[in-house]
């Protein structure tokens, strides 16, 4: 039991650290683009430059 006197302590700190990061994230823009980032991952990249200059 003495154990508990450790554990819980900790628990809470580590639950708010946790929860002081996710609000950090959320005022600094972290999940504001959706969307473009969808995007960007499908969106055909350019030709290597090797193959624009054959043309």
């Amino acid at each position: 039991m003495e154990i508990l006197v450790i554990l819980v302590p900790l628990a809470l700190a580590l639950g708010g650290a946790g929860l002081v990061a996710f609000l950090w994230s959320l005022r600094s823009g972290q999940y504001d683009d959706f969307d473009g980032a969808a995007w960007r991952a499908i969106a055909d990249d350019e030709p290597p430059q090797e193959a624009r200059a054959k043309r």
